[in-house]
């Protein structure tokens, strides 16, 4: 069984907010829809910018389909039960199919429960209608009747008078209503009809004593009723509502489960659910990314593996490299970081007898195809440089003419400074440390992926290695400009950081 990053229960509009973020934040996404939102009794949506007036339906269709290019897999089933564990939670469904994630949003929605008056189900969504703001417009001017069936209702017979000054109000189910209120619908115009409603059929209010009062629309609230029954099991916080607690992200009382929509918000309108979603699919990937890190640091040749895992460079040699080293006499070379092996494979090509080192197994494999296909001699090998030799574990001894370190920066665990300094060590006398890295960041860089990275000066670098000035000549310490491109096609130029020593 597959392990996904994020599973969403529920397609409309909240879980396929969520899915789109997560998609396009690359997370291997799978949302579980049992096909029932809670608009598709209506026939258009209202006071969605840009979307005015489309039937749900089909912007729940676009979402969709746009789902598609960023990978998320959708599927057709109802969740009958959600188990968690420290490292993940696997949804159970009523299929009998299983599926384990690292987390998981909830956006459910919820069912209106409304009162057993025959005629008021029927006409969900056309004439008998909950918000003023979602369908106050389409009967503006006409017959209205509000059906109040507690207290706090009462506003929401105060805002559909904004949509007509012929509005009667039916409050029995509300129990008897204090003078003052009485008082504010008199001024307003609002009619008051205490007799109980016993049915809503052709356009009319049939109330008990036979009496009818004929509206063209009723708005009322039904009795939310939130689809997380799946969850029950696991002891989350709830308000005094009943509801699941969440934070501004959607974040419940559970590190790996958030929640979004109307199952915890039951008045949002589409807008408010969209936004609730998508903070929901943002937060769970912020909440990845930094189990991410945690791991990488507890794993760092699993992290650097799983970054090799496609292919990130271009293949050719780093332009500052070429331009320091092009006129040096070939000997023996070392390259800490090699990477996909694209500097070890210039320098094997001019002669040098050319060894790369890297964590990632899967970087040295894709170094050793790139050295093949060039038709060059050149040794790769797969070592931790914070080991405290990782050379001669791999039975390589003795000293070399160059040893260089590009853009020898890691997000994860790694005692840099001494690294370069146990390589310097390694240099024969009269031979060169060459180490180059990036001296701000790129112009498309985003600030949160820079924002824990400390970019040093050539001084700075010079500083860091620490090593015995009667030992070392120092011959480049400097920032270099190079051309390069970003991943948008566009031009940029880039500043290097280059420090280059001989050993005297």
């Amino acid at each position: 069984m597959e392990e996904w990053d994020v599973i969403v229960i529920g397609a409309g509009i909240a879980g396929l907010s969520a899915a789109q973020m997560l998609g396009r934040a690359r997370r291997r996404t799978l949302v579980v829809d049992a096909g029932s939102p809670r608009n598709r009794f209506a026939a258009h949506m209202h006071g969605v910018l840009g979307h005015d007036g489309i039937p749900p339906a089909e912007l729940l269709d676009r979402g969709r389909a746009e789902l598609e290019a960023y990978g998320v897999e959708i599927v057709a089933a109802s969740v009958d039960a959600v188990e968690e564990s420290d490292a993940s939670v696997t949804v159970r469904m009523t299929d009998g199919r299983t599926e384990t994630a690292r987390a998981l949003i909830i956006a459910t929605g919820i069912t209106d429960e409304l009162p057993a008056i025959p005629g008021l189900a029927e006409g969900w969504g056309s004439t008998v209608l909950h918000c003023p703001y979602c369908h106050g417009w389409e009967v503006r001017d006409r017959r209205l009747g509000v059906l109040l069936l507690s207290p706090l209702q009462l506003h929401q017979a105060q805002l559909v008078r904004q949509w007509s000054d012929d509005v009667v109000v039916f409050t029995a189910a509300a129990g008897e209503l204090a003078p003052d209120v009485l008082r504010a619908f008199r001024a307003r115009g609002i009619g008051v009809e205490t007799h109980p409603v016993v049915a809503f059929a052709d356009g009319t209010v049939h109330l008990a004593g036979g009496r009818r009062v004929p509206v063209d629309a009723i708005f009322t609230a039904g009795a939310p009723r939130p689809h997380d029954a799946f969850v029950a099991g696991l002891g989350l916080a709830r308000t005094d509502a009943g509801l699941l607690e969440v934070d501004a992200l959607g974040r419940t009382s559970s590190a790996r489960i958030w929640a979004a929509g109307n199952v915890v918000t039951p008045y949002a309108n589409v807008p408010v659910s969209m936004g609730a979603g998508s903070m929901a699919g943002a937060g769970a990937n912020a909440a990845l990314v930094e189990e991410d890190v945690a791991r990488a640091i507890a794993e760092p040749e699993r992290y650097w593996n799983d970054r090799y895992a496609d292919r990130m460079w271009s293949g050719n040699p780093n332009a500052t490299l070429v331009d320091v080293v092009g006129g040096f006499v070939p000997t023996r070379s070392l390259d800490l970081g090699c990477g996909e092996g694209a500097d070890v494979v210039w320098l094997a090509r001019r002669g040098w007898d050319a060894t790369g080192i890297d964590l990632s197994a899967a970087a040295i494999a894709r170094a050793q195809a790139a050295a093949e296909e060039a038709g060059v001699s050149a040794r790769f090998i797969a070592g931790d440089l914070d080991d405290t030799d990782p050379l001669g574990a791999a039975g390589i001894d003795g000293s070399f003419g160059l040893v260089t370190a590009s853009f020898l920066h890691s997000r994860v665990a790694l005692d840099r400074a001494r690294a370069l300094r146990r390589a310097a060590g390694l240099v024969a006398r009269g031979g060169h440390l060459l180490v180059v890295s990036h001296a701000a960041p790129p112009p498309w860089a985003r600030p949160e992926h820079v924002a824990h990275h400390v970019f040093l000066s050539p001084e700075q670098e010079l500083a860091s290695l620490d090593l015995p000035a009667t030992e070392w000549e120092t011959l480049i310490v400097d920032v270099r400009s190079r051309a390069a491109v970003g991943p948008d096609g566009a031009p940029a130029t880039l500043g290097d950081s280059v420090v280059l020593l001989r050993r005297v």
